[in-house]
């Protein structure tokens, strides 16, 4: 398939769901009633995707809060923090690393298994990446930033292991952190090939938001198939970064706002799609957003979605 269409992860989280993991914080539920509500928004959220008619679908992260906090909780060497502000008026309870960083079991298998079931289409493995959890945490432990990024990339690359074995044809390793600072972007291509080592599955990173021209075309050397990049929130301005030298990965189109309450037209996506056509091979491309999609409405996320299919669609048909 030409062009298929795919999503970065998350999606909005319903009102349930947000009331019930305050009262699980608070005790006023059981963990089995959490996860009984998770399960059902997890159905939720791979169900709209195939409405949609998306062609490779994640488990939509309903068991996930800060995408840092959420791994560190599940592995050895950490602890969490009080609340620390990220952006706006966002804070997240930031890691901790207290001792040696290690894997103790899956921690996004379960999902991906439901979400196969539930499916019957590929669906995404995914997991923040190394650099960037080492970028996201404090650390108490190790003598300096590589050292700690190799330790995360140890640890992460058992997770993909088991992913891969629990038959997922692509997975996703998100490092939004890698473009922040450029000067160490030979930790981040170290680090990530150490979680990529042996996979036979389709590899692919997911950065997003920052200053790619200090990176470019360095990322190039990032040891993964797909790099997937945000094109519309720019407006398509990155094409001009990538026109400068030779894109030699697949590349994940993001073509939908994620930060925009405004729905694109099929005309307005399309446009986008044959902007990058320009400059990428057909066979190189993967459209999807942007971003996750949890900071929109859930309406909001579905309709981008659907016009994001019906846009991807009618190019397609032209190409062929």
């Amino acid at each position: 398939m030409l062009l298929p269409t795919t999503v970065v992860g998350s999606f909005p989280k319903p009102d349930y769901l947000k009331d019930a993991r305050f009262k699980f914080v608070k005790k006023e539920i059981s963990l089995q009633e959490l996860e009984n509500l998770t399960i059902k928004a997890s159905e939720d959220a791979i169900d709209y995707q195939l409405k949609a008619g998306i062609d490779i679908i994640s488990d939509g992260e309903m068991d996930r809060g800060d995408m840092a906090t959420f791994f560190a909780e599940r592995m050895e060497g950490f602890k969490i923090s009080g609340l620390v502000r990220s952006y706006g008026n966002r804070y997240y309870k930031k890691p901790i690393v207290v001792g040696e960083v290690g894997f103790i079991e899956p921690m996004t298998v379960k999902m991906l298994e439901f979400a196969q079931e539930r499916s019957q289409k590929p669906v995404k493995g995914i997991f923040t990446g190394p650099y960037t959890m080492m970028d996201w945490s404090f650390d108490e432990y190790y003598s300096d930033r590589k050292e700690m990024a190799i330790a995360m990339a140890k640890a992460l690359h058992k997770e993909a292991v088991v992913l891969e074995k629990a038959g997922a044809k692509y997975i996703q390793i998100d490092e939004p952190a890698i473009s922040t600072r450029p000067e160490e972007m030979d930790i981040a291509i170290e680090s990530l090939g150490i979680v990529t080592k042996g996979l036979k599955a389709k590899t692919i990173t997911h950065i997003c938001y920052g200053d790619f021209d200090a990176i470019y075309p360095k990322m190039l050397k990032l040891p993964i198939d797909q790099i997937d990049l945000e094109f519309a929130n720019r407006n398509f301005e990155l094409l001009n970064t990538i026109k400068q030298h030779k894109f030699t990965k697949e590349v994940g189109l993001g073509v939908i706002d994620v930060h925009n309450h405004r729905i694109e037209t099929v005309e307005q996506v399309k446009k986008g799609i044959k902007a990058a056509l320009k400059v990428f091979k057909p066979e190189q491309i993967f459209v999807d957003p942007d971003c996750g999609l949890k900071t929109r409405m859930r309406d909001e996320a579905y309709q981008k979605l659907k016009v994001m299919v019906e846009a991807t669609r009618e190019v397609r048909k032209e190409l062929e």
